[in-house]
């Protein structure tokens, strides 16, 4: 099946790493081993990020114009070389879609969404046009691929078929953190001699990009939660940069030399990183789902993460970390403080979420229920 896939938010090849940009690759290559050609229909942003009306019909114009084009330039394409279903990834309020539903009726093909949302507060905000705009897209789709189990509730309004929601767990290629936990001692070594740590001292990770909003509240909360843990021995590494790297940085200056912050890490270092460490630790505000929680979870850590969207999807409490309340600091240090002083109990924990991860959120098993939803289109 040939797949004209696209990203309003955020297109797959963008420079800046985010999660966003990550699951769209992930796809893609979910995709190619379900044995679809795919291609990448248009690195066209939608995203409107400040309520801006103006703006925001300007994108939708321009949108019209790059719907336009597509379609000239598949229909030149002899029909054996054209799209067969059109697959977009990530629309809502403030992203979107102005594509995929013109070029899919222009050429007949089916228009198939995931991880859509739609939240109906944003109906009269400001982006209203936006939110309007992601409906009807929903409404248009063929199939809608859920990878948000909290995303639901506001998606099957909108859908004269229920069996048009499909889920799909949140999945990543868990191959390179498997390999790295296969070899953790000489990662925990190697980490120890570039920090000048002790290689028995607990070793807490964060992965997260540095943004105002949602990630900037995580990481107030986490400076908060690990300042009340100060008397156990921890060191926490952060992997991660920004444009809020100085209130970042300001959130977590008071731990002082305990935590080390190491910026942006290379994404092929990343397995190492999470291998050589002990516990993952993000308070999620905000949170989709968090594909650093798999990969934590891939490499055989614990994690402590507050219990919000789909964090619960990925992370389940008790058994492969503990989830709290989102936002409370106290009882996220709690449980940070009950996984460092039960050593047995935080290793049974990340084998069980290692195992977990290859089980129920791997590329392969994403690929065979992808390729099996898009078969039943055709």
């Amino acid at each position: 099946m040939r797949i004209a896939f696209y990203a309003p938010l955020k297109p797959p090849d963008h420079p800046t790493p985010s999660g966003e940009r990550t699951m769209a690759r992930l796809l893609m290559a979910a995709l190619s081993a379900a044995g679809c050609k795919v291609e990448l229909a248009a690195r066209f942003r939608s995203l409107d990020a400040s309520g801006d009306g103006d703006r925001q019909r300007r994108i939708a114009a321009l949108g019209g114009r790059v719907a336009g084009r597509l379609v000239a330039r598949y229909r030149r394409r002899p029909p054996a070389e054209r799209p067969q279903t059109w697959f977009t990834y990530h629309l809502y309020h403030k992203a979107p879609d102005w594509l995929g539903p013109a070029v899919s009726r222009a050429l007949g093909i089916p228009y198939v969404v995931a991880e859509a949302s739609h939240a109906e507060k944003q109906r009269r905000g400001p982006w209203s046009a936006g939110h309007a705009a992601a409906a009807k897209a929903i409404v248009a789709a063929d199939l809608v691929v859920g990878l948000n189990s909290s995303d639901g509730d506001g998606l099957r309004p909108l859908l004269a078929d229920p069996a048009r929601l499909q889920s799909l767990k949140p999945f990543i290629d868990a191959r390179p953190f498997a390999r790295a936990a296969r070899d953790r001692d000489r990662h925990r070594a190697a980490l120890a001699a570039r920090l000048g740590t002790a290689a028995t001292e607990p070793l807490l990770l964060t992965v997260a990009m540095m943004r105002p909003g949602a990630k900037r509240c995580s990481y107030r909360v986490l400076g908060r939660a690990l300042r009340r843990i100060g008397d156990r021995p921890w060191r926490l590494i952060v992997a991660g940069d920004g444009p809020a790297a100085d209130d970042a940085g300001a959130a977590l200056a008071p731990l002082g030399a305990r935590a080390i912050q190491l910026g942006r890490v290379d994404e092929a270092a990343l397995p190492a990183l999470y291998a050589a460490c002990d516990l993952y630790v993000w308070p999620a505000v905000g949170e989709a789902y968090g594909l650093a929680l798999l990969e934590a979870e891939a490499a055989g850590l614990p994690v402590v993460a507050g219990n919000t969207g789909g964090v619960p999807d990925v992370v389940t409490d008790k058994e492969t970390g503990l989830l709290v309340p989102v936002g409370d600091a106290e009882t996220f240090a709690d449980a940070v403080a009950s996984l460092l002083d039960d050593a047995v109990r935080r290793r049974a924990m990340g084998k069980r979420a290692a195992e977990r991860v290859r089980r129920d959120h791997d590329l392969p098993g994403a690929a065979r229920k992808l390729g099996g939803l898009l078969e039943g289109l055709i």
